[in-house]
């Protein structure tokens, strides 16, 4: 099944590169959702079923890819030409979706791999696609970015693979042909511990490129920014849920190995490096898009503050990351009908959204108590859980530092949000403003309501899968 997606995915692509025809290109789209939400079934079903060799359906890829699903369905139906109308071409529009469709099946493929090596390569096709949708705008400011993200992670797989290499030295050329994680976790009590470390920070500082950590979060910054907002808002999410999968993945095989307690220090140090740093750049932000980009790295920081601390933190990351990915996609979603209303993603050239656009300033007065972990928010969940987790391993230097941190984006955020919503914007003219679509701001408060959901009360197969995660870890 899993080479018959693959392929099938591709084949699509490419007919969607090719057509210029705009209802061939929608049905193609909608084929291609079909094929996803099929392949998503499948990994369901046969729930820790290898395939094709390299690809397994474990607990971690069926949360992941369900998660790319649901969000995928309204990043690729919502209407193409609302935001880029000047733009609107058949080859830019086919070229949009192709590398849309690239860009979804590789993220698929990197959370199913079982296999080191072959998460590295769908991570490098992301690379690719990433760029071509981030240059779709084709003005200085996407070539900037598109250089600088192309430049940033080829780097950042440089010491992925050099990374794979050095884990291949710990394994004492014994077990070239045991790359597989499965292997690697067996193996892992008899690694050389020299080399584990020396494997672990390279594969470790390399995937933050994708999961939007110190020290190579600069990448996805500003690929968030100039992409358009339905690819902003994959980015924002399931992208940086890719990079999440590589360093687990990686972080399983050094905690059944004597270097566990090096690495939990090592990945604290990073996410509280991460959340200051986001902090420091939220205070100053004046675009609404980086502001969410860089509302994003506090987010990966207080998943791997779970990570790090371990225990019930554990469960607390997972959850974090998915209901993450749920209200930071929709948020992006609703940036698109902010530009196609004003114009501009400068916050001080937005505001007083309740006039111009009653049901989206709604949507973005509960996305922001989403993203501050306000009740009813699902993440009030996850961070009470990591609060819990903190306390229970007496962090109480790392629970003061997050809580202060916090506690100033908060402030930051909400100051930023009721600009947008309550003040006046300067120097703008209503005359000819574009509103929003109805049905694409529904898919956002769906988006927001089922962050709400899984917190709050979550099925007990969702629950499950996140024990059979944490389960993984910790046996």
């Amino acid at each position: 099944m899993t080479l018959f997606y693959l392929a099938g995915s591709i084949l699509l692509a490419g007919a969607l590169f090719l057509n210029r025809n705009a209802l061939i290109n929608k049905t193609l789209v909608i084929i291609f959702l079909l094929l996803q939400v099929c392949y998503t079934a499948f990994l369901v079903i046969y729930q820790n079923c290898s395939d094709a060799i390299y690809f397994k359906s474990d607990a971690l890829a069926i949360l992941m890819t369900g998660t790319l699903t649901i969000i995928a369905i309204p990043a690729l139906l919502h209407r193409y030409d609302y935001v880029y109308k000047e733009q609107d071409s058949p080859a830019n529009r086919g070229m949009y979706y192709g590398a849309m469709v690239i860009f979804i099946m590789a993220l698929t493929a990197g959370y199913t791999a079982s296999h080191i090596a072959v998460t590295w390569i769908f991570v490098e096709i992301t690379t690719l696609s990433t760029s071509v949708l981030t240059f779709h705008r084709r003005n200085a400011g996407s070539i900037e970015a598109t250089w600088k993200y192309i430049f940033v992670c080829s780097i950042s797989l440089v010491f992925v693979f050099i990374g794979i290499l050095l884990l291949s030295l710990a394994m004492n050329n014994e077990y070239q042909a045991g790359m597989q994680y499965s292997t690697l976790v067996q193996l892992a009590p008899s690694l050389d511990p020299f080399w584990l470390k020396l494997a672990f920070i390279f594969i470790f500082t390399g995937y933050t490129a994708k999961l939007g950590l110190v020290p190579m979060y600069t990448a996805g910054i500003d690929a968030k920014d100039k992409a358009p907002a339905p690819a902003s808002a994959l980015f924002s999410s399931v992208l940086m849920n890719l990079g999440f999968v590589g360093i687990l993945r990686m972080y399983i095989i050094t905690e059944h190995a004597s270097i566990h307690a090096w690495v939990n220090a090592i990945i604290l140090i990073t996410a509280l490096l991460s959340i200051f740093v986001a902090t420091v750049y939220l205070l100053k932000v004046r675009n609404i898009k980086r502001m969410l980009a860089y509302s994003s790295i506090e987010h990966m920081g207080i998943v791997m503050v779970g990570i790090g601390t371990g225990g019930i933190g554990y469960y607390a990351a997972i959850l974090q990351l998915i209901l993450h990915s749920f209200v930071k996609s929709s948020l992006f979603l609703q940036v698109g009908h902010l530009y196609k209303t004003f114009k501009s993603k400068e916050i001080f050239s937005i505001g007083n959204y309740f006039k111009y656009n009653t049901p989206g300033a709604v949507f973005l007065l509960l996305a922001f108590i989403g993203i501050a972990a306000i009740p009813p928010s699902g993440l009030f969940i996850s961070e009470f859980y990591l609060v819990l987790a903190l306390i229970q391993a007496h962090q109480w230097f790392v629970l003061i530092l997050i809580l202060i941190l916090l506690t100033i984006i908060l402030w930051t955020l909400g100051k930023n949000v009721f600009k947008i919503l309550f003040v006046p914007p300067l120097g703008f003219n209503p005359k000819n403003i574009e509103k929003g679509n109805g049905y694409e701001t529904l898919s956002h408060y769906l988006l927001l309501g089922l962050t709400v959901y899984l917190g709050f009360c979550p099925p007990q197969g969702f629950v499950n899968l996140i024990q059979s995660v944490v389960h993984s870890i910790t046996f």
